[in-house]
């Protein structure tokens, strides 16, 4: 699972943005479970995701349940660390209940 933070190489706000996931996640030990990526929006690839996904305002933070898929999203700012947990425990019970019993993983 991954940790989106669109915004630009440069940008200050960005930095910190993807600092404070790292330190939650590490904070709240999963680290191991999420990937934090800046997805830079001044590249083709990033600026046509940022396009599709409607990012106007940078930072803009997504907790994804797959690739496509955003569980919960912040513009123009780092997400108070409450509302970052919350996201990222719906998350993992809405995982956990997409498994199988009879055929794990």
């Amino acid at each position: 699972m991954e940790i989106h933070v669109y915004g630009k190489q440069g940008c200050k706000l960005c930095k910190s943005a993807i600092k404070k996931a790292e330190v939650m996640l590490k904070k709240w030990d999963k680290a191991d479970q999420y990937d934090v990526k800046l997805i830079d929006m001044e590249t083709v690839h990033g600026a046509a995701e940022g396009d599709y996904f409607d990012v106007f305002d940078i930072p803009a933070v997504f907790v994804m349940r797959d690739e496509w898929t955003v569980e919960k999203r912040w513009d123009g700012k780092a997400p108070p660390s409450d509302e970052l947990f919350s996201a990222l425990e719906s998350d993992a019970s809405k995982t956990a209940s997409h498994i199988n019993p009879l055929f794990p993983g």
